[in-house]
């Protein structure tokens, strides 16, 4: 499958902001944004940012949702055929699936150092649902669900480490409870709109993919 593989802090500059895409790294002095400022997007000119039209608007929302996640088109387009189907606001509904998705639930609460990192955990089968292993990424978590990880000693240390490693700077959201001794994390709810990680304007982006 296709996969970014270039340098990470280059996705923060050109979207203008911190997409805490290397972990530790984007909380300290060295992380790109902190350093030249959300004005310089990356290439060897300086590029002068004119009056954005409707399109690009709507793109570049598009764009900061989808690698903040770690998604591609062909997965973005999916979730968002899911959402279309959804009988409330199309936006909410985009938002609220991409958030449940398993990687995002490992990531946001600590289990990993990013989208890239906890979509490899759920790739190579390290983390269970309910106690089943879940292998998918983009599986869709419910209410009530248990997400622990493999019993193998190797792994279950690693992820402690970087569990260890967040407590600083990484907060779980309120939607998810977190047990830190046991190394696993119960949905408690859906997550609400108004707990989204980042700012965004999701109408947009409803809008460009409607098109």
């Amino acid at each position: 499958m296709a996969r970014y593989i270039g340098p990470k802090c280059r996705l923060c500059r050109r979207e203008g902001m911190k997409l805490f895409l290397k972990g530790e790294r984007c909380h300290t002095a060295k992380c790109a944004i902190a350093k030249r400022g959300d004005a310089f997007p990356p290439g060897g000119r300086a590029i002068k940012r004119g009056r954005v039209s409707e399109y690009g608007n709507q793109l570049r929302e598009k764009q900061r949702l989808k690698r903040y996640f770690g998604l591609l088109d062909r997965q973005f387009r999916g979730v968002f055929d899911r959402a279309i189907k959804d009988r409330g606001n199309t936006g909410t509904a985009l938002l609220n699936i991409i958030e449940r998705r398993l990687d995002n639930v490992v990531r946001q609460s600590g289990f990993s150092l990013g989208p890239a990192s906890a979509r490899q955990l759920v790739a190579h089968g390290l983390v269970k649902v309910n106690g089943r292993k879940v292998d998918r990424p983009s599986y869709s978590v419910k209410a009530g669900d248990v997400i622990s990880f493999t019993s193998k000693e190797r792994p279950r240390k690693r992820v402690a480490e970087i569990l260890e490693g967040s407590k600083p700077f990484q907060v779980c959201p309120s939607w998810l409870e977190r047990d830190e001794q046991a190394l696993t994390v119960k949905v408690l709810r859906l997550p609400a709109r108004d707990e989204f990680p980042f700012i965004l304007r999701e109408q947009l982006i409803v809008e460009g993919a409607s098109k």
